[in-house]
C-alpha cells in the first residue's frame, strides 16, 4: 500500500472540503449540471483521443497508484548478490530449485534463461525487450491520465462560458446575477479539482514509478549476466551499488 498517495488524497480533498464547509453557501458547490459537463466532456474527449484497449487499464493503473509496493534497489541488490554467492559455490544450476521462491517475475525469467545456458547477449536482448514493453505500457497509462488532466479544466471553462451566457440573459434582474456567476464558476472549480487532485497526480506518480522500475530492471539485467559469467559476488555487489543514490551508498558504508 502506498501511504503517500492515500495521505495526499486525504489531505488534499480534506482541506478543500473543509474550506468549502467552513463558510456559508456550501450548497453552491453542488451543481449536477456543471459536474455532468465536466465529466461528460472529459470522458467524451478521452474516448476520442485514446483507443478503448488503453482505457481498460484505467482501473488497474489507479489501483497501482494507490496500493503498489515498490521493491527497493537495496533489496534487489541483496537478492542478486545472494544468488551470485550460491552460484559461485555450487554452479548456476543450484538456482533452479529456488526459482519458485522468487516473487519477481522479471528476475525469475532472467535466471531461468541463465540456468538454461542461454547466451548472455540473448539474455540481454530478451530482458531488454521485456523492459521496453513494460515502459511502453506504463507510458500509455500515464498518458491517459495526463489527457484527462488536460481536458477537465478545459471543459470546466466551457461550462463556465455556458453559465455566463445564460447569466447574461438575466441582466434585467440584478438579484440573479450573483447566483448565476457563482453557478457558472462552479464548473471551472470541478475541472480544476479533477485535474489537480486526481488525474495529474496519478499520471506523475505512474511516470516516476515507471522510471524507478526501469532502473531496477536494468540493474537486474546487468546482475544476471554477471552471475552467468561467474563474476565475484563482492565485485558484483560493488558494481550494483553504483546504481544507488550517493546518500544510499553512504548509509551502507
Amino acid at each position: 500500500m502506498d501511504f503517500t498517495s492515500i495521505i495526499g488524497l486525504l489531505v488534499g480533498w480534506g482541506l478543500v472540503v473543509w474550506a468549502i464547509a467552513s463558510q456559508p453557501g456550501a450548497g453552491f458547490f453542488l451543481d449536477v449540471a456543471s459536474l455532468l459537463i465536466v465529466l461528460g466532456g472529459t470522458a467524451g474527449s478521452t474516448l476520442m483521443n485514446v483507443p478503448l484497449e488503453k482505457l481498460r487499464s484505467l482501473n488497474a493503473s489507479f489501483l497501482k497508484f494507490m496500493f503498489h509496493r515498490e521493491t527497493s534497489l537495496e533489496e534487489t541488490i541483496r537478492q542478486l548478490v545472494n544468488h551470485a554467492e550460491r552460484t559461485r559455490r555450487e554452479g548456476v544450476l543450484v538456482l533452479e530449485n529456488s526459482l519458485g521462491q522468487i516473487r519477481d517475475e522479471f528476475m525469475r525469467t532472467g535466471l531461468r534463461l541463465a540456468i538454461d545456458g542461454t547466451e548472455p547477449e540473448m539474455i540481454r536482448t530478451v530482458l531488454e525487450t521485456e523492459l521496453t514493453a513494460m515502459e511502453q505500457r506504463h507510458q500509455d497509462a500515464a498518458y491517459v491520465w495526463t489527457q484527462i488532466g488536460s481536458y477537465a479544466p478545459a471543459f470546466g471553462m466551457i461550462g463556465t462560458l455556458i453559465g455566463l451566457i445564460q447569466m447574461l440573459q438575466t441582466l434585467d434582474d440584478p438579484s440573479r446575477i450573483g447566483v448565476g456567476m457563482a453557478t457558472a464558476l462552479v464548473t471551472t472549480f470541478y475541472g480544476a479539482i479533477i485535474a489537480n487532485l486526481v488525474a495529474l497526480p496519478i499520471a506523475g506518480k505512474l511516470t516516476l514509478r515507471s522510471r524507478r522500475e526501469a532502473t531496477r530492471r536494468a540493474l537486474i539485467i546487468d546482475a544476471i549476466i554477471s552471475i552467468q559469467n561467474g563474476d565475484n559476488p563482492r565485485l558484483l555487489e560493488e558494481k550494483l551499488r553504483t546504481w544507488l543514490a550517493p546518500a544510499e551508498r553512504a548509509a551502507r558504508a
